[in-house]
């Protein structure tokens, strides 16, 4: 399957591809084409979402055909994918942030990692009691209104208010930094599980691709990779549960922004998630951003603003209401992966994301940061 079909060019689609000899060039794709529209005016993704009148900036762009889209996707899920043109995470210089806790229902499930303490074994007895006070009554809140402040006092007089709750109905959402620039992984790459984890799972999501003005652009799709015991014993391991070697995959392509394609298609927009094991085990999920307790709108003005500046602009991953239960190694654990699980996030507007689950010990070793762009930029004449 391509990561994305565009036969009528309706969907104005721009990437990062990696080239042997070369290294990372910008992409547009034009129908089943793959165009390099890379040049000294627009050298890397950053300096695209730059531009003034964007669309007609990439519509415009001289292209030169580097290869099929159906090539560009068999190369990418190949094994030897490092020695061939294959697919990169469409970010470059922009930062990776990612906002926490945006749906009820993985509110939840956060609420419920947080008294098991990171204990799998213990998650079932757990969510009985929790659904059993809590039960829906999160769904249709507005983040930080007098309802919202009337439900904690329920909860805190249950014992059963969490700091998850507190970023889910409160006032303030959380963003924090998923990954460095330069470190995600794109499409048919290895996403990395730290191996210290025994509870994990995908979390499917849509990323917003924002300039330094905080204007919203365009959109993708992404995996946030959850150890749910690590960051269950204590959200102050969030760093350690959410920013290892390959645990952030964005793809396959922004999408712009650009005629009936708007921001009001991402608050509509439904996602799937498959997994798939080697072991047979199958696990289907679904996200619908109708379900989100708060904006996308509303997380970038709390990201970007007068008290916070991205120079480069950034990529915002929204938060998922997926939050898997189904067991799959023993009753009452849950999901969690197994090595070489297949993950596919799709979005009818976005495309595909697909990776391959290992330990970020054994996926390949970030090497190519901000330094090796410039430097290899540079060696191009782009600079």
């Amino acid at each position: 399957m391509l990561p994305y079909s565009n036969p009528t060019q309706e969907a104005l689609l721009v990437g990062r591809v990696w080239v042997p000899s070369i290294g990372p060039i910008l992409v547009r794709v034009d129908g089943e084409d793959v165009v390099d529209i890379t040049s000294k005016t627009l050298p890397t993704m950053q300096a695209l979402l730059e531009s003034d009148d964007l669309v007609s900036v990439v519509r415009s762009a001289p292209g030169t055909l580097i290869c099929s889209l159906a090539q560009l996707t068999e190369n990418s899920v190949r094994e030897d994918r490092e020695q061939r043109i294959h697919l990169l995470a469409p970010a470059d210089l922009q930062a990776i942030k990612a906002s926490g806790v945006t749906f009820a229902e993985s509110m939840v499930e956060r609420v419920i990692e947080e008294q098991a303490a990171g204990d799998a074994d213990r998650a079932e007895a757990i969510r009985e009691r929790v659904k059993l006070v809590i039960g829906d009554s999160l769904s249709g809140i507005e983040p930080g209104s007098e309802q919202a402040m009337q439900v904690k006092a329920v909860l805190q007089q249950e014992g059963l208010w969490s700091q998850y709750l507190e970023v889910g109905i409160g006032p303030d959402a959380e963003v924090f930094t998923k990954c460095q620039p330069m470190a995600a992984v794109g499409f048919g790459a290895d996403v990395g599980i730290h191996p210290i984890s025994t509870w994990n799972n995908p979390e499917p999501e849509i990323v917003l691709a924002m300039n330094s003005r905080g204007e919203i652009v365009g959109a993708t799709l992404g995996n946030d990779v959850n150890l749910r015991d690590v960051e269950g014993r204590s959200a102050l391991l969030l760093g350690k549960a959410k920013d290892n070697n390959a645990s952030c995959a964005i793809g396959p392509f922004v999408r712009l922004f650009d005629g009936d394609f708007t921001l009001d298609s991402i608050r509509k927009a439904d996602l799937s998630m498959r997994v798939e094991g080697v072991d047979g085990f199958e696990l289907d999920g679904f996200s619908s951003m109708t379900k989100i307790s708060r904006d996308p709108a509303s997380i970038v003005k709390q990201t970007i603003g007068r008290h916070h500046q991205y120079p480069d602009g950034f990529f915002l991953f929204l938060g998922t209401m997926f939050a898997p239960v189904k067991d799959r190694d023993a009753a009452g654990q849950g999901f969690t992966h197994h090595g070489d699980d297949i993950v596919k996030i799709t979005e009818a507007n976005l495309g595909e994301l697909r990776n391959r689950v290992r330990y970020s010990t054994e996926c390949p070793e970030w090497t190519f940061g901000t330094s090796a762009l410039i430097r290899n930029l540079a060696k191009r004449d782009l600079l």
